[in-house]
C-alpha cells in the first residue's frame, strides 16, 4: 500500500506566521513545515491548527482553542525548545500548473503537457512553486522528490519524459526559462510516481532563490504525454524537500 493510499494522520501545530497565499508556516513535532490551508481558513501567527497529513501533503483544516497558545512537541500546551529543528521535510504543492504552447499559455487546461499532438504546437508543461521553498533559506537540501500521475492522452503505454529546471517561481507572461534537464518519469496512462527523484542541486536552487519550478519538455515533440494537475488529483506535482541545518 502506498503512503497516499494509507490512512491520514492528524495532530495539532502552531502557526509561526500569518498565512501567505494558500500556505501557512507551522511547527509540527519540532519541525517547521509549510502546509496548505483549507478554503476560507486564515490563520495568524500563534494560532493552534488542526493539521492532517495525506501522504506527503499537510493540510490545515481549522483553528482550535479560544486564543493562541504554544504547543510542545507532544501536542500539549507548553514551550517548544526545538521549534526550528535541525532537519525536516517540506512538502510544497505547486502554486500553479500550466502548459506553454506555440507562443502562449493554454487556458483550456492546467495539466502539465509534454510534446506535440497532430501538429497543434509543441508544449512545455510547467509546475511553479512560488515562495515556499525560500522558507528554508540557509538550509542544505539532502534529497527531493515530486509526486506525478499520468493522465489520458497520447499512447497508452509508458512514455519517457524529460524533466527540466525552470527559473521562474510563478508563471511568466512569455515562455518559461528552462535551464537544466534530466530523465523524467516514465509512466503509462493512469500510472503514478509518489516520489520521483528531483536532483538535489535543483531543489537547493529553489531554496536559494535562483530557480522556481519544474517542466516537462522534449524538443522533438515526442512522446506526447499529459500529467494530472492539482485540480484533478490533490497531491499532483507536490515537491518534497528533505533538508538539514
Amino acid at each position: 500500500m502506498s503512503r497516499l493510499d494509507g490512512a491520514p494522520s492528524s495532530r495539532l501545530a502552531t502557526a509561526t506566521a500569518a498565512k501567505v497565499g494558500s500556505l501557512v508556516a507551522v511547527d509540527i513535532d519540532g519541525v517547521r513545515v509549510q502546509v496548505q490551508c483549507a478554503r476560507d481558513l486564515t490563520p495568524a501567527a500563534g494560532d493552534v491548527l488542526a493539521v492532517v497529513r495525506f501522504g506527503g501533503l499537510w493540510v490545515a483544516t481549522g483553528r482550535v482553542y479560544a486564543a493562541a497558545v504554544s504547543l510542545g512537541t507532544s501536542g500539549s500546551a507548553g514551550p517548544n525548545p526545538n521549534a526550528l529543528g535541525t532537519s525536516g521535510s517540506l512538502p510544497v504543492p505547486p502554486v500553479e500548473t500550466r502548459s506553454y504552447r506555440s507562443g502562449g499559455w493554454r487556458t483550456d487546461t492546467t495539466q502539465v503537457v509534454q510534446g506535440e499532438y497532430q501538429s497543434n504546437g509543441l508544449h512545455t508543461g510547467c509546475a511553479f512553486y512560488g515562495a515556499a521553498p525560500r522558507s528554508l533559506v540557509g538550509a542544505t537540501v539532502q534529497s527531493a522528490s515530486v509526486v506525478v500521475r499520468r493522465a489520458g492522452g497520447g499512447a497508452y503505454v509508458a512514455a519517457a519524459t524529460t524533466l527540466w529546471l525552470v527559473t521562474e517561481a510563478t508563471r511568466p507572461s512569455g515562455a518559461p526559462t528552462r535551464t537544466l534537464s534530466t530523465a523524467g518519469p516514465v509512466l503509462g496512462v493512469g500510472a503514478q510516481s509518489l516520489a520521483f527523484p528531483v536532483p538535489v542541486a535543483w531543489a537547493q536552487a529553489m531554496v536559494d532563490g535562483t530557480a522556481g519550478g519544474l517542466a516537462l519538455y522534449d524538443a522533438d515533440g515526442s512522446p506526447y504525454a499529459r500529467f494530472d494537475c492539482i485540480r484533478e488529483w490533490g497531491p499532483a506535482w507536490t515537491l518534497t524537500i528533505n533538508w538539514s541545518r
